[in-house]
C-alpha cells in the first residue's frame, strides 16, 4: 500500500507539533541559555519543514497527475497482492498474531504465545501441520532458552508459571 506523500508530510507536522509541544516543558538548567529542550525542539522544527516540503510535494504530484488525466493520483494506492486472496489471509494472520502477541503475552506467557505465533505464521505459510508444529515448539524453547537463560531478558511465564525454571 502506497500513501501519498501529502499524508505522510501532514503525519510529520502532526508528530512535530507534539514534540515541540511536549518539549517545551522540560525545565530549565539554571545558569545556562541552552535547556534539555534546545536539541529535541531543534530537530521538531526540521521535522516539521520536511514534512511541510513532503506535503507539498505530495499535493503537486497528485495536481500533475489528474492534469495529465493518468490513471493514480489517489491518496492511497493498493498493491497488485492486495487482489490475490492467499496474500489477504497470509496479511490477516500477521496482523492479528501481532496484535495476540501485543496484548495476550503477559496473561499466556512467552511460551505458549511463542508457540502459537509460529505456529500461525507457518499455516499462513503453507507449512504441513506435522512439520510446523514441532519447529514451532522447538524454536519458541530455543528462543525462550537464549532470552531468558542466557541473555537474562524477564519473559512472561503466564499460564506456565507453576513450572517456571
Amino acid at each position: 500500500m502506497k500513501l501519498n506523500d501529502a499524508i505522510w508530510g501532514a503525519a510529520l507536522m502532526v508528530l512535530a507539533g507534539l514534540l515541540f509541544m511536549h518539549v517545551q516543558a522540560f525545565p530549565a538548567i539554571p545558569g545556562q541559555k541552552i535547556g534539555p529542550s534546545a536539541m529535541p525542539g531543534a530537530l521538531a522544527i526540521g521535522l516539521g519543514i520536511c514534512g511541510a516540503m513532503l506535503f507539498l510535494r505530495g499535493l503537486r504530484e497528485r495536481a500533475q497527475v489528474r492534469e495529465a488525466g493518468g490513471a493514480g493520483g489517489g491518496w492511497i494506492e493498493l498493491p497488485d497482492w492486495f487482489a490475490s486472496p492467499p496474500q489477504i489471509v497470509g496479511f490477516g494472520v500477521l496482523v492479528v498474531i501481532n496484535l495476540l502477541y501485543l496484548f495476550g503475552v503477559d496473561r499466556l506467557g512467552f511460551i505458549a504465545t511463542g508457540t502459537i505465533y509460529l505456529g500461525a505464521l507457518m499455516w499462513a505459510l503453507r507449512v504441513p501441520l506435522i512439520r510446523a508444529v514441532p519447529i514451532a515448539i522447538v524454536m519458541t524453547l530455543l528462543i525462550h532458552y537464549a532470552f531468558y537463560k542466557l541473555l537474562k531478558v524477564p519473559l512472561p511465564w503466564g499460564l506456565l508459571q507453576s513450572i517456571a525454571w
